[in-house]
C-alpha cells in the first residue's frame, strides 16, 4: 500500500469536510425551496378560496338586490290597483246617491200623477162622454186621459230604469268590495316577501363587508367598482343617442331641481371608507321614496351594476348625464324620454350600502362635476 505524503494526507480530511458541507448546505437549500413551493401553493389555494369567497358573496347580494326590486315593483302594481278599485267604488256610490234622488223624483212625480188621475177618476168617466154635445170638447178630453196615461207609463218606464241602474251598481260594488278584499290580502302578502327581501339584502351586504374586511380588500374593491362604473359611463357616452331638442345643462347651472329632499351625507371629492375620492354626493332618504329626474333626458342605462346596485342614467345631450345609484328598484327602461321632475326610480340601499339614500353624479364629456353646483340651493 501507497504511503500517502503529510500534505496529501493533510488535505483530503479537509477536502471531505467541504463535501460535507456543501451537500448539506445544498440538502438545505432544497428543502427550503420545497417549503417555499409549498407555501406559494398553499397561498394560490387561499387567493382562489378568498376570490371564491368574495364572487359569492357579490352574486348574493345582487340576487337580493334583484329579489328586493321585484317585490317592490309588484307591491306597487298592488297598491295601483288597490287605490283604482277605491276609486271606482267613490265613484259608484256617488252615481248610487244620484240614482236614488233620481228615484225619488220619479216617485214622487208618478205619485203626483197618480193622485190627479184619481181625482178625475172621481167622475163618472162615460157620462162625461155622453154630456159632451160638442165634438171638439170630446176631443180634447179623450187626448187629456190620454195624455195622463201616456205619462204614468213613461214615468213607470223611467222609474223601472233607474232601478235596473241602481241593481246594476249595488252588483259591481260588492264584485269590487271583493276585489278590494283581495288585493288588501295580496297586499300583505307582499309586504311580507318585501320585508324577507329586505333581510336577506341586509345579510348579503353584512356578508360581503365581513370577507372584504377579512381579506383587507377594500380598497381594491372600490377600485374596481368606480372603474366599472367608468368604463360603463365612456361606452355610454361613445353610444348616446342625442336628440336635437335635449341641449345639455349649461344654461341650467344652479337651477336644477334635486332628485330627491334629503341630509348630503356624502360630499363630492370626499374621501370615502379606503381612501378613495366620491365622484358624486349620497343624499339621504328612506326606502321607497321617488327619484326624480333633474332635467330632461333619455334614458341610456337602467339596470344593476357592481358596487352601486340599481342604476339610471339619463342622457341631457351636448355630452351631459346624470347617474342615480343605490336604488331599490327602476321605473324606467332604456330608450325612454324622461321630463324634469318625472320619477325614474324608487330609493333605496343596492350594492352594498347599510342604509338607504341615492348616489348622484353629473357628468359633462365624461367627467365628473360637483353636483352641489348646479342644484339649485332649495332642496
Amino acid at each position: 500500500m501507497r504511503k500517502l505524503g503529510f500534505k496529501t494526507w493533510l488535505q483530503q480530511p479537509l477536502w471531505l469536510l467541504l463535501f460535507c458541507c456543501f451537500s448539506s448546505t445544498a440538502q438545505q437549500q432544497q428543502q427550503e425551496l420545497a417549503e417555499l413551493q409549498q407555501q406559494i401553493q398553499l397561498t394560490e389555494r387561499e387567493v382562489k378560496q378568498q376570490k371564491k369567497q368574495l364572487d359569492q358573496a357579490e352574486k348574493k347580494l345582487q340576487q337580493s338586490d334583484r329579489d328586493l326590486a321585484q317585490a317592490s315593483i309588484e307591491l306597487n302594481k298592488t297598491e295601483q290597483q288597490r287605490d283604482a278599485i277605491v276609486q271606482r267604488q267613490q265613484q259608484l256610490h256617488t252615481e248610487q246617491q244620484q240614482y236614488q234622488q233620481q228615484l225619488t223624483q220619479q216617485t214622487e212625480l208618478l205619485a203626483a200623477q197618480v193622485k190627479s188621475a184619481h181625482q178625475l177618476g172621481q167622475h163618472d168617466y162615460s157620462q162625461m162622454l155622453l154630456n159632451q154635445q160638442d165634438a171638439a170638447k170630446l176631443e180634447r178630453v179623450l187626448t187629456y186621459y190620454q195624455y195622463f196615461n201616456q205619462a204614468r207609463l213613461k214615468q213607470l218606464a223611467s222609474i223601472n230604469a233607474t232601478l235596473a241602474q241602481l241593481q246594476q251598481i249595488e252588483a259591481e260594488l260588492v264584485e269590487k268590495q271583493q276585489q278590494l278584499t283581495a288585493s288588501l290580502s295580496k297586499l300583505l302578502q307582499q309586504q311580507q316577501l318585501l320585508n324577507s327581501a329586505k333581510q336577506t339584502q341586509q345579510q348579503a351586504v353584512a356578508r360581503l363587508q365581513t370577507t372584504l374586511q377579512k381579506q383587507g380588500k377594500q380598497l381594491d374593491y372600490l377600485k374596481q367598482n368606480e372603474a366599472s362604473l367608468q368604463d360603463t359611463l365612456e361606452k355610454l357616452a361613445r353610444l348616446a343617442q342625442q336628440a336635437k331638442e335635449l341641449n345639455g345643462l349649461t344654461k341650467q347651472k344652479g337651477q336644477l331641481s334635486w332628485p330627491i329632499k334629503g341630509n348630503v351625507s356624502q360630499q363630492f371629492g370626499q374621501s370615502r371608507q379606503g381612501g378613495m375620492s366620491s365622484r358624486g354626493i349620497i343624499i339621504q332618504t328612506v326606502e321607497g321614496a321617488a327619484i326624480k329626474a333633474v332635467a330632461d333626458g333619455q334614458v341610456i342605462y337602467a339596470d344593476w351594476l357592481k358596487g352601486y346596485g340599481w342604476v339610471i342614467v339619463l342622457d341631457h345631450g351636448a355630452g351631459f348625464m346624470s347617474l342615480y345609484g343605490h336604488n331599490q328598484s327602476l321605473l324606467k327602461q332604456p330608450g325612454s324620454r324622461i321630463t324634469a321632475g318625472e320619477t325614474i326610480a324608487a330609493a333605496g340601499m343596492s350594492g352594498g350600502q347599510a342604509s338607504a339614500g341615492l348616489y348622484f353624479e353629473i357628468r359633462n364629456k365624461g367627467e365628473a362635476v360637483n353636483p352641489i353646483n348646479w342644484l339649485n340651493k332649495q332642496k
